[in-house]
């Protein structure tokens, strides 16, 4: 079986549903501390059909990691677990400190404790996979070439100096204790389950709300969109492909400007469930830009292209297209994340920008 922290997240919720989705009879056990983001609604069919089993603990709680591995004896940990929104570490960097930094640090050592009883078949299959994010390389101009693994890291934000430390954790422990890491780090992931605090979510469900669609800045802040299935399957291949104790960057080869992003939106809802009278753009709303917002980040997956084979499958057009239309149709699911915790973040992040 494998061992997934943060199952039930977004990313992680994800890759649950693609595993099995892929064919995959290997069970997967899920840790997660099930804060706003965590949902087991997001698992549900995998729960109650026994492909997969949920385990509600913080991975900083080093004695359930350690029983856990002990009881479960996991050929491979994949390590999703971590606060992920900007805004919310310039609000309170403290969660993400704890969680990204010690946390990632608390798993690494249950994982090396764990690791070196194994016997030695076992222990050369063992694998640790770390999830992480291309917002460790700062930000970049429009004219610099694309990240690629060997960039410098210059993280901008508590969010990616907190992710940036954790990546630096896990080299370092396969480095110095030989444990068999492998590392990714992704560009901006969208697509079903994502909690609507994210530009994507957030700007198809206040439009079909009828509320404003918050844009920071001028709009020309640029990310590469890769749709989180795609991202699965490179984790998937990279579980199995990888070399130990190397970073593979998995990009989806889509540079969009979130005014663009946000246009692609409106003109998809315009087709499948059109305003009573206007367009969606009419929503638009330019909001106060947040502090040290990069401008643009932009991944060079030839690594991965070469050393695994892994390209995405879906386009920024036709991954939209999907995620729209699961939106659409799973309006109970939303309706149940949008809690009036939720409400309260909303009106704390965008009233002040309005």
């Amino acid at each position: 079986m494998i061992l997934l922290t943060g199952g039930a997240g977004f990313i992680g919720g994800n890759f649950v549903h693609h595993w099995f989705g892929r064919g995959e009879t290997e069970p997967i056990l899920v840790l997660d501390k099930l804060t706003y983001a965590g949902n087991p609604q997001t698992i549900a069919e995998h729960l109650a059909a026994g492909r997969a089993s949920l385990v509600q603990a913080d991975i900083c709680d080093r004695d359930t990691v350690r029983r856990l591995l002990a009881e479960h004896r996991p050929r491979a940990v994949l390590h999703f677990a971590a606060e992920s929104h900007v805004d919310r570490s310039i609000h309170g960097p403290g969660e993400f400190i704890q969680t990204n930094m010690v946390g990632t640090f608390s798993l690494l050592e249950e994982a090396r404790a764990h690791w070196q009883t194994l016997p030695a078949s076992e222990k050369d299959a063992f694998r640790f996979l770390h999830v992480s994010t291309d917002e460790v390389y700062g930000s970049l101009s429009d004219t610099d070439p694309a990240f690629n693994e060997t960039t410098s890291y210059a993280p901008n934000s508590p969010y990616s100096a907190s992710k940036a430390g954790s990546d630096h954790l896990v080299r370092a422990y396969h480095h110095t204790y030989g444990l068999p890491t492998l590392t990714t780090n992704c560009s901006n992931n969208y697509g079903p389950y994502h909690f609507p605090e994210k530009l994507i979510p957030l700007v198809i469900l206040n439009a079909l709300d009828g509320k404003p669609l918050p844009i920071y800045g001028d709009g020309q802040n640029i990310r590469d969109w890769l749709y989180v299935r795609d991202h699965c399957e490179a984790i998937c291949q990279v579980l199995v492909k990888g070399r130990v104790g190397e970073t593979y960057n998995v990009g989806g080869k889509n540079e969009v400007r979130n005014l663009d992003v946000v246009t692609t939106i409106c003109r998809e809802l315009d087709a499948l469930r059109p305003r009573a009278s206007g367009r969606y753009e009419d929503l638009i709303t330019f909001v106060k830009d947040r502090p040290g917002h990069d401008r643009r980040y932009a991944i060079d997956p030839r690594k991965i292209e070469r050393e695994i084979g892994w390209r995405p499958a879906e386009s920024f057009e036709t991954g939209v297209a999907k995620t729209v239309r699961w939106y659409l149709d799973n309006g109970a699911w939303t309706t149940a994340v949008r809690s009036g915790a939720y409400r309260d973040w909303i009106a704390t992040n965008y009233a002040a920008r309005a």
